[in-house]
């Protein structure tokens, strides 16, 4: 196992070595492309693993936590990665099985691979418009833009469900307002019907209640035969013995309320026949009504009910559609309040965002010019929308990061114009002016010297010394004056261990590093003056 301390550590060895093996190593543990060709020969499966201590304040803790990558109190990622010959690859995050996908989620904002590999966090144009907002200390007012980009997206939603649905609504609103004069105009109520059909029984049969009432008038009202006339003949024959005896008296008072009682059933029995006879057309319309009834209870549910529900239902969604309209100019005044808002917030952040491309412009050309790259053309050019005023999540601005590696070429996007050497020396200016806001916290550095030396190299050591300060650096270098400037040292050797060749992995201090910087500055043979020198430059390095 290999530990690597916070600061600047460097990688050196002889051409071969494998020291590039470690960079493909960690590029396959992010998520790099993976192949059988990788698996030691004899070997059914390859394994990768490495232990990562992120800063409790970097963003990435909080992330990973909420994918339950971490636990609430965790801060070491653990990354493990088998490639198998079988093609059955697999990913552990801290020894939970995981798709490669999640860990390429996270994989440029944990680790920057500058060099051959494309781990390179800075060449899509949605890192780039993250590093110019963080180096133009714009976060709060992004997300201020944010928000309010959300609530106009949001009312926009709104607006436009609540539109859909009113035009279901419009297209029956025919159909709603002819349900509701139908129903109106039936004003079914419970308990009609029952008292209707009980009438038009008693009218289907009034024919004969009109002989029944006939004959019992007849028989009560007979001018010689009647109850009524044997009741008054019977009360005068009580009468007359009531004065030969009193005790009758209470007789004749009974056949005297029995003479007032049937009186009152006869006009009771006129009354009705009356009655039978006031309305001939009444059964008729009986069962128009009943008929209508029962056309509602068929149209609208089966029972009076749900007759009286359906219509309440029609009268609230018709009262929706009055209502909805005044919603839509509701919201037509929320999203045009809010689009003014994203509106001068979008222009505020373009001003500030072209004020920091210039600034940032001119600090990286500056860098470039102390790599001895001053031919090379560095722009970051900030694209705003037009007047069509086109708004996306992060405002109305794309931005790109331009480069011309050659007086009188063009500028072109910078992932495809530099070489791996050249490009590296560009992140290598890139991320020393971006030094306190970059936040990916691991940075390696592969190829960055080639072509170059001196008094160059001594530049990029001591860039890469200072970007020790801000993240974890890792670089590959054959030049002494880059090694020289290191907090940390390792050497890869390559050796034959019973018949195999094994590449392993050294730390160096003192004499065993001075004699490296040595071997590096003066080859094979070292003598007492390049070990002075190496001694000198260690101790420049440090100072």
């Amino acid at each position: 196992s290999l530990i690597i301390d916070s600061g600047f550590t460097v990688l050196t060895g002889e051409t071969g070595t494998g020291k590039s093996l470690l960079i493909d190593a960690v590029a396959l543990l992010i998520g790099g492309r993976a192949s059988s060709d990788q698996i030691r020969f004899g070997e059914d499966e390859a394994q990768l693993e490495a232990s990562f201590d992120i800063p409790l304040t970097h963003p990435l803790l909080q992330r990973l936590r909420v994918r339950e990558v971490l636990g609430p109190q965790d801060s070491q990622l653990i990354i493990r990665r088998i490639i198998a010959r079988s093609g059955r690859n697999r990913v552990y995050l801290n020894g939970v099985l995981s798709p490669v996908h999640v860990l390429e989620e996270f994989a440029g904002t944990l680790i920057d691979i500058h060099g051959q590999h494309d781990q390179q966090s800075l060449l899509s144009n949605a890192a780039q418009l993250e590093v110019l907002d963080a180096f133009g200390r714009l976060p709060e007012l992004r997300s201020q833009y944010r928000s309010t980009y959300r609530d106009w997206v949001r009312f926009r939603g709104e607006r436009a469900e609540l539109s859909a649905k009113l035009q279901q609504r419009v297209q029956q609103e025919d159909l709603l307002r002819f349900q509701r004069q139908e129903l109106d105009e039936a004003a079914c109520r419970i308990g009609e019907e029952e008292l209707l059909q009980a009438e038009r029984h008693r009218l289907g049969a009034s024919r004969r209640l009109a002989e029944l009432t006939s004959d019992a008038q007849e028989r009560i009202q007979a001018d010689a035969h009647g109850i009524l006339a044997n009741l008054v003949s019977i009360e005068r024959v009580l009468g007359e013995l009531a004065q030969i005896d009193p005790e009758m008296e209470g007789s004749v008072r009974f056949a005297s309320e029995a003479k007032m009682l049937l009186k009152e059933v006869a006009d009771s029995l006129r009354s009705y026949a009356e009655g039978l006879d006031a309305d001939p057309m009444r059964l008729s319309t009986i069962e128009d009504r009943l008929a209508v009834i029962q056309k509602m209870k068929k149209k609208y549910g089966g029972t009076i009910e749900a007759v009286l529900e359906t219509h309440n239902r029609v009268k609230q969604e018709l009262g929706l559609l009055r209502e909805a309209d005044s919603e839509l100019d509701r919201y037509d005044r929320l999203i045009e309040e809010q689009q003014r808002n994203v509106s001068v917030l979008a222009r505020a952040l373009s001003e500030k965002r072209t004020d920091a491309a210039q600034r940032l412009t001119k600090l990286v050309g500056k860098e470039l010019n102390a790599l001895k790259m001053a031919s090379m053309r560095f722009l970051v050019q900030v694209m705003s929308s037009g007047p069509d005023e086109t708004y996306g999540p992060e405002g109305a601005d794309r931005v790109e990061f331009l480069l011309s590696t050659n007086a009188g070429e063009p500028l072109k996007p910078m992932s495809r114009v530099a070489s791996g050497g050249e490009l590296s020396r560009v992140m290598l200016a890139l991320k020393s002016t971006l030094a306190d806001t970059d936040h990916v916290p691991v940075l390696i550095f592969d190829e960055i010297d080639t072509g170059v030396g001196g008094a160059v190299a001594a530049t990029i050591g001591k860039r890469l010394r200072e970007l020790g300060r801000y993240h974890q650096v890792l670089c590959i270098t054959h030049l002494p004056q880059v090694a020289s400037q290191a907090q940390h040292h390792f050497s890869v050797e390559k050796s034959e261990v019973k018949g195999r060749t094994v590449a392993t992995v050294r730390s160096l201090t003192g004499m065993s590093r001075e004699g490296e910087i040595a071997r590096m500055l003066g080859g094979e043979r070292i003598t007492q003056k390049t070990r002075s020198a190496a001694a000198e430059l260690i101790a420049g390095g440090h100072e």
